[in-house]
């Protein structure tokens, strides 16, 4: 089939998830013989148009329509600030989209069977596109803008994944938690389907990283042989749990003397989080590294870590937890609420790979880290089994089956 896929984030500009996501099953689509247009940003450093892997990739150049955009919207978006330019960006990224789609393509008699729409970042355009070519629309939700901010958020932002979701033909989302809060936010039911994220184990996979490397690394971070590395991965967020995880350490400690916590992200609670390592006395046991590393760094932390811990309060999916998986380590997820993590960990039995916590007791994350540690022949069991889980259930190979056979199921009616 042929494939028009609007989403924010596509190689070379990857900022989160989303762009490792769009990256991934769009080559997944290509080697299973279908055809994918992405239209995505334009940082107005990259070409119009031209070709990457095999994807036809559109990148409009915005322009600037920040400064008489407000006039035009609520006052929960006018509160943006400093964000008026990025929302205005995206508003002005799907018009120029879907006029590309419809204006250029179509004329060149291009035969799209489904657009493709991913977060309210692209569902104007996506919806647009729906209603111009007179084809179905599925819309990927891979969060919610009220579960990002913890309640806090744009309603405006609200309406648009709100609308999306109406005017979608199938919604797929990330996780079964994911779904059941949709459902709960009023989305129809019936057009629900859940397709989980995947990882790449041949690229995360600890057998292939330079023993050496590992060593200079630990190192670096002053890790000796004999202690134990705790790594977390992610943005600096009050959802990410960074800071109770930081609280847990006191906990950790008591049980745990030689273990040690890296924390590995960006975001806006560094110096939050810097203040409450130095309040618990913490400096020479909590490390901060706050910058965004390339993945092969980031590959190269897992495989020095002994288990890597993500206590999230809201987490529609995770891949972070997949990638330490992947790479054959144990972990300790938050599982309160909305966690997709929650269904990637087996928490007991023969097949147990990590432990779930309560991401809103510092108590109980130590619990999981503790449980996690108690016995070094487990410890070797559990990130076995994790990647284990991970070459069975979330490989893209799988994602992208499951969800042609979604898109499958939609021609079908």
């Amino acid at each position: 089939m042929e494939i028009a896929m609007f989403v924010y984030e596509f190689p070379p500009r990857i900022v989160g998830g989303l762009g490792t996501y769009a990256m991934e099953i769009s080559q997944q689509f290509i080697r299973m013989g279908h055809d994918v247009t992405v239209f995505t940003m334009n940082d107005g450093n990259l070409p119009i148009r031209d070709v990457w892997q095999g994807v036809e990739v559109h990148r409009p150049i915005t322009t600037d329509i920040s400064e008489t955009f407000p006039s035009l919207l609520p006052p929960d978006v006018r509160r943006f600030g400093r964000g008026m330019r990025f929302f205005s960006d995206v508003f002005v990224y799907n018009i120029l989209s879907v006029s590309t789609l419809v204006n250029e393509l179509l004329k060149e008699e291009r035969r799209f069977d489904v657009v493709a729409g991913h977060d309210w970042l692209s569902i104007v355009g996506a919806v647009a596109a729906k209603q111009a070519m007179k084809k179905p629309l599925v819309f990927h939700v891979h969060s919610t803008e009220k579960g990002r901010t913890m309640g806090g958020g744009s309603r405006t932002i609200e309406h648009l994944e709100y609308r999306g979701g109406h005017e979608a033909d199938l919604i797929v989302t990330v996780s079964h938690a994911m779904r059941d809060e949709l459902a709960g936010m009023s989305f129809p039911a019936d057009r629900l389907r859940v397709c989980w994220n995947g990882v790449d184990p041949s690229k995360y996979d600890s057998a292939k990283v330079d023993k050496e490397r590992v060593q200079r690394l630990r190192e670096k971070y002053k890790i000796t042989p004999d202690e134990i590395m705790i790594l977390h991965v992610g943005r600096l967020t009050p959802v990410k749990g960074a800071d109770r995880l930081v609280q847990a350490m006191p906990h950790v400690l008591k049980s745990n003397p030689r273990a040690k916590l890296v924390i590995l992200g960006v975001g806006d609670m560094d110096k939050y989080l810097a203040e409450l390592i130095k309040s618990l006395n913490l400096e020479n046991v909590v490390t901060l590294n706050l910058q965004f590393v390339p993945e092969d760094e980031r590959i190269l932390h897992y495989a020095a870590c002994d288990l890597a811990a993500f206590p999230s309060i809201y987490e529609p999916f995770g891949i972070v937890s997949l990638e330490a998986m992947s790479m054959g380590k144990p972990v300790v997820v938050g599982a309160r609420g909305i966690s997709g993590m929650r269904e990637q960990i087996i928490p007991s039995g023969p097949d147990q790979c990590g432990f779930h916590v309560n991401p809103l007791e510092p108590s109980d994350i130590a619990w999981g880290i503790n449980c996690t540690l108690s016995d070094p022949s487990a410890l070797k069991r559990l990130g076995e089994n994790a990647r284990k889980r991970v070459l069975e259930y979330f490989t893209w190979e799988k994602v992208a089956q499951n969800t042609i056979g979604v898109y499958e199921e939609l021609l079908a009616k």
